[in-house]
């Protein structure tokens, strides 16, 4: 982890200074490069030259049941063993398709990011699972394989867990100072990705609490030695973010903390990680910042689960279609067709399936619920275009200065109650039109949709807790990514985005109250596909594996 400047934002609130200072606004947008390189694009992947290479099975299918299932075990468990392990890592971080447009090629993978740029890395500790040596493993999702980076003698436990990182430098190379925004965002898409496709297995995601000096050494982030350089640089670092442990039949719960450092320390250490960018052209100190004031400390207490609050079962997806071809299909639309509508029964299915339930994926957050939605509604059928809120916990007050909300239930009988889904402002929809594209950054894919969104969270509890930052902002990138997958679902798309001017929303809505603060935006509708693009297979050298 690099050196932390010392006069990079004020003392006082150092995370909610952060905030402030990169929101962009209609006079000026935050501080970014002044231009892109596309020629010197950070590398999306990361390898470790030297370690022991283990290619895993591409076994998604074998495994795979109708989306609709996930909340219920499979009928017959599935043991945790080098295939299960290969369909968790590729149904959670693993590539999606090919794409292709004249000479330009990019993947997709089946976790989204802020602007495909991926600065999450995933790493496998485990012990005792058949077919893979017991240590840690870098997952690499290219070749859709492990890389031995620690490997240790086996002492006859059995447990696995995944550690989530993230090089901040991949984001900060087009997002400049957002970027340690984004990267959070990206990490909490990455947790609910792997919750998801734990689900599909009939296993469970937990976070474990780890302080991050004690994450870093655990996922070898701190041996500056292995780098090609001999040390740390701002573009090379990964910032320690995460451990989950997977509950599975059969494994045990991970060694706690100091535990894992003993099991660890034998450990025979392999590979040299490849460079990021060798040569880069911007340095953002606040970004360092902000990850720095962000960490969890030593003496941190542990997590307690999170708090849900009492809800009804979110009932069945009347979808039946295949989860693993759901979570490979997901996209981030580009563009979105506004002749089209969504179903109310459908908006109202996915509006309750961002409700806090224990469940994936929220059973995984780390922290309570605490993101809210301020919603632009244009073209949901029998509902008025207009600015709607949805309190995602019973008994929150949002402050707002629109007038006296009308609950939607009194004029749409057919919304559940237990939604608490309120109308703010009925309006014309060219004006809710204007506002969403407006606010979000002038972005057609605002306004074309069906609906998009606002999540906001109360920032007033950051003075004491500055890991709760990253908490918030992870929270949200899991609300995120439950909307790709349940606007798959539905037959429509959706796309995340970060690009909004924070203050402005705020206005739109009467939050009058400076503790309630903008994270995320986020949009669905029916997608208009450009055919000049074209698709090919993830893994093309190795698709007769798939079943």
């Amino acid at each position: 982890m690099s050196d932390i400047p010392q006069n990079a934002v004020s003392p006082d609130n150092p995370l909610a200074a952060y905030h402030a200072r990169t929101r962009h606004r209609f006079e000026a947008f935050a501080e970014g490069p002044g231009q892109l390189d596309w020629d010197a694009q950070p590398c999306a992947f990361r390898h470790y030259a030297g370690a022991p290479v283990e290619l895993l099975p591409l076994a998604a299918q074998r495994f795979d049941r109708p989306f609709g299932d996930l909340d219920a075990p499979p009928a017959t468990p599935v043991p945790a063993d080098v295939a299960s392990l290969g369909a968790l890592l590729e149904l959670a971080f693993g590539l999606s398709a090919w794409k292709s447009w004249g000479a330009s090629r990019w993947a997709l993978r089946c976790n989204p990011s802020s602007g495909n740029l991926h600065p999450v890395e995933a790493f496998v500790l485990t012990a005792g699972l058949p077919g893979l040596a017991d240590g840690l493993h870098h997952y690499d999702p290219e070749r859709h394989a492990v890389e031995g980076r620690a490997l240790v003698p086996a002492d006859g436990g059995r447990w696995l867990a995944v550690g989530l990182s993230s090089v901040m430098w991949r984001e900060a190379w087009k997002y400049g100072e957002r970027a340690f925004r984004y990267c959070q965002l990206d990490v909490g898409h990455a947790v609910a990705a792997l919750a998801y496709a734990a689900a599909l297995l009939g296993w469970e995601v937990a976070p474990l609490t780890l302080p991050s000096a004690t994450l870093a050494r655990l996922l070898g982030l701190d041996r500056e030695a292995d780098f090609p350089s001999g040390r740390l640089s701002f573009t090379e670092d990964e910032e320690p973010e995460i451990m989950l442990a997977i509950r599975a039949s059969g494994l045990q719960a991970p060694p706690a903390g100091p535990a894992l450092i003993d099991w660890l320390a034998p450990a025979s250490w392999h590979g040299s990680p490849s460079a990021i960018d060798p040569s880069p052209g911007y340095r953002w100190p606040i970004v360092d910042k902000a990850a720095h004031f962000s960490r969890r400390p030593a003496d941190a207490l542990p997590a307690l689960h999170p708090n849900f609050p009492a809800l009804p079962p979110l009932p069945a997806h009347p979808t039946a279609g295949s989860a693993a071809q759901l979570i490979r299909q997901r996209r981030s639309g580009q563009r979105f067709d506004p002749r089209e509508t969504l179903p109310q029964a459908a908006f109202y299915r996915m509006l309750d399936a961002l409700l806090p339930r224990p469940r994936a994926p929220f059973s995984a957050q780390e922290s309570d619920p605490a993101i809210h939605l301020l919603l632009f509604v244009m073209r949901v059928d029998g509902l008025p275009p207009g600015l709607y809120l949805l309190p995602r916990t019973p008994g929150t007050e949002i402050p707002s200065g629109l007038g006296a909300p009308r609950p939607v239930h009194d004029f749409a009988p057919d919304c559940p109650a237990h939604l608490n889904l309120v109308l703010l402002a009925a309006l014309g929809l060219q004006e809710v039109q204007r506002l969403a594209r407006a606010l979000s950054c002038h972005q057609d894919i605002a306004s074309t949709s069906a609906f998009s969104l606002g999540m906001v969270a109360d920032f007033s509890g950051l003075g004491a807790d500055g890991h709760a930052y990253r908490s918030l902002l992870r929270e949200a990138g899991i609300v995120g990514q439950v909307l790709y997958l349940e606007a798959e679902a539905a037959g429509v798309r959706g796309t995340g985005i970060g690009c909004f001017f924070d203050e402005p929303v705020h206005q739109a809505f009467g939050l009058s109250d400076p503790h309630w603060q903008s994270v995320y935006h986020f949009t669905v509708g029916t997608p208009v596909v450009d055919a000049r693009i074209e698709t090919s297979p993830p893994y093309p050298q190795r698709h007769q594996e798939n079943p």
